[in-house]
């Protein structure tokens, strides 16, 4: 993080204002960089600077489309009313009789070509929820688990290591 301090000019760098080199310095530079920026975005300047940047971002064709999805997932995920994910489920993927964990993301597809009952549900790699596979499957081939999403995400998250308390204590107890 010393490093940080190489941004400065040679005249306020702590060497030849002091004489000597301060471990640390660079950390706390950084960190009252990052403190000032944040002062800047929530007040009345920053918003008129973040608007400034989506715009500029809004005008460029493929960081327009990246950006505005990116957006909208972040802002679905932090939303403090209502949740992203619904329920947690269980689907057939990637083939059938192999189960795994999904997220209901949405009760409806509009304009689906297909009569039956379908949903939205959002499959997570692991370790790293954020990424991987949208489907559409038929609500009648899902099973709901028992979990809070919190919990179903605290399991994707942990590699399936981390169980809801009520399922590792069945687990445990060897019931059936």
């Amino acid at each position: 993080m010393d490093r940080t301090l190489s941004l400065l000019p040679d005249q306020y760098q702590p060497q030849n204002l002091f004489g000597f080199s301060i471990p640390g310095l660079g950390l706390i530079f950084t960190l009252i960089i990052l403190f000032v920026t944040g002062l800047l975005v929530t007040n009345f300047l920053g918003h008129k600077l973040v608007r400034a940047w989506e715009n500029m971002l809004s005008r460029i064709p493929l960081v327009r489309t990246i950006y505005s999805a990116v957006k909208q997932v972040v802002h679905a995920l932090v939303q403090p009313s209502g949740q992203a994910f619904r329920k947690v489920l269980i689907v057939e993927y990637p083939r059938k009789g192999i189960w795994s964990i999904a997220f209901q993301t949405s009760d409806q597809f509009v304009g689906c070509p297909h009569p039956e009952d379908v949903i939205t549900v959002f499959i997570p790699t692991t370790p790293n929820p954020t990424s991987g596979f949208l489907t559409i499957v038929p609500k009648a081939d899902t099973q709901e688990l028992e979990m809070s999403v919190e919990e179903g995400l605290k399991m994707v998250i942990s590699l399936g290591v981390v169980m809801p308390d009520r399922l590792s204590k069945h687990l445990e107890d060897g019931d059936d």
